[in-house]
């Protein structure tokens, strides 16, 4: 190997390369990457009923591949090309090095991180509504710790440098979403006398998505404030609210979507207008930025922060409707009956788990006898089609 390509001089390291942010972008990268895969493939294929698992699972993965090619083909230069609107950049492909090598500047840019989407394709059957459980929560806990890990990367490559706001931001993310954790399962035990593991990942997931707008923008001690309210608020709107009212009883929010992200990444939008602290906003943002809290200009930059808010609100509404509408021109948006029935099996020939008699026949001269616990020979009972075993309903 030539020592030489590592060099200062070599045309691998041009001048305007700072190798410790390159290398730092690339690691934060890479563990954004682990949010989705395996992160929330393991994470959507846990959490939802046994019959969906292996269909959660694909969503998330190929979702994964297309948005990169998605990003490379269009994305990248939407975001950091030329300006066609002053909210929409020009989207073309950025596959080649000669456009990548004159990137060195960065615009000045608002980042909205949102995880779902409400789409209008009808709810679930009514059996998967009245009765949805988690069919692996060890599994679960897997997929959620590798999403919290991932957020670091997530939040800490956004100064886009290996720099004091990159470090403020991963100590403020991890704070917040053990803040949030705590206060999620302490309300549910107060309320309903047991600590949930479901509801301390919902807690986790509140904390992280509230403290994303500003991680890199608060004192650590705002984190913990933002932790406490991302952890109750959403709580309270999932637990409480949507149970009385109308309108979100209409809604069939299959993950609870709606209050681990809007709720809590709303919550963390307007935090940061009030607890932005200036001279952390001095390091990456324009002169005299600051929350309201702080005096000055602060009320300002909250009015900006629920502008914001209302204008990503609504480009959603727009946009998603405008993408599902292009969709059903060629496809149907809800699967038939027959196959919400089913599960992954009418879907995609396959299921998550092989457990023995979920539909097998039994073959004495291959399974052998049934015994009870204790060695004693059963007679064996069928079922109307003749199949013989346990059918274990998940």
């Amino acid at each position: 190997m030539d020592a030489s390509a590592y060099g200062q001089s070599s045309p691998s390291v041009p001048d305007w390369l700072n190798k410790g942010d390159n290398a730092w972008q690339m690691i934060a990268a890479t563990l954004v990457a682990t949010q989705s895969m395996p992160g929330l493939v393991i994470l959507y294929a846990s959490i939802v009923k046994k019959k969906w698992a292996v269909n959660s699972a694909f969503m998330a993965l190929y979702a994964f591949a297309a948005v990169l090619i998605c990003w490379v083909l269009l994305g990248y230069r939407m975001a950091f090309g030329d300006e066609l609107l002053p909210f929409w950049g020009k989207g073309a492909p950025a596959l080649g090095q000669d456009f990548l090598k004159s990137r060195a500047r960065i615009p000045e840019s608002t980042h909205t991180h949102e995880d779902g989407t409400k789409e209008t394709v009808g709810p679930r059957i009514k059996s998967d509504r009245e009765r949805f459980p988690p069919n692996n929560v060890l599994l679960m806990l897997a997929g959620a710790g590798l999403l919290w890990m991932g957020w670091s990367g997530f939040n800490g490559g956004a100064p886009y440098a290996a720099n004091i706001d990159a470090s403020i931001a991963i100590l403020n993310t991890n704070v917040c979403a053990a803040t949030s954790l705590l206060v999620w399962t302490s309300l549910d035990v107060i309320y309903f006398g047991k600590p949930s593991v479901i509801g301390a990942v919902q807690g986790m997931m509140t904390g992280l998505v509230c403290i994303t707008p500003g991680a890199g923008l608060v004192q650590s001690w705002a984190a913990i404030v933002m932790g406490i309210l991302s952890g109750s608020i959403p709580w309270v709107s999932m637990m409480v609210l949507h149970k009385k009212s109308a309108l979100l009883q209409k809604v069939d929010d299959t993950l609870g979507v709606f209050h681990t992200h809007a709720v809590a990444g709303l919550l963390g939008g307007l935090l940061t207008g009030l607890l932005a602290e200036p001279e952390l906003c001095a390091l990456i943002l324009p002169e005299k930025t600051r929350g309201a809290f702080y005096g000055g200009n602060g009320g300002v930059q909250f009015l900006k922060q629920m502008a914001a808010a209302s204008f990503v609100i609504s480009w959603n509404i727009v946009s998603t409707t405008l993408i599902l509408l292009f969709i059903r021109l060629f496809i149907p948006l809800r699967m038939p009956e027959e196959e919400l029935q089913i599960g992954d099996d009418a879907v995609h020939g396959e299921e998550a788990y092989a457990l023995w008699g979920d539909g097998e026949k039994y073959d004495p001269t291959k399974h052998g006898r049934v015994t009870s616990l204790f060695g004693e020979e059963n007679p064996v009972s069928r079922n109307v089609n003749d199949a013989v075993g346990v059918t274990i309903n998940l």
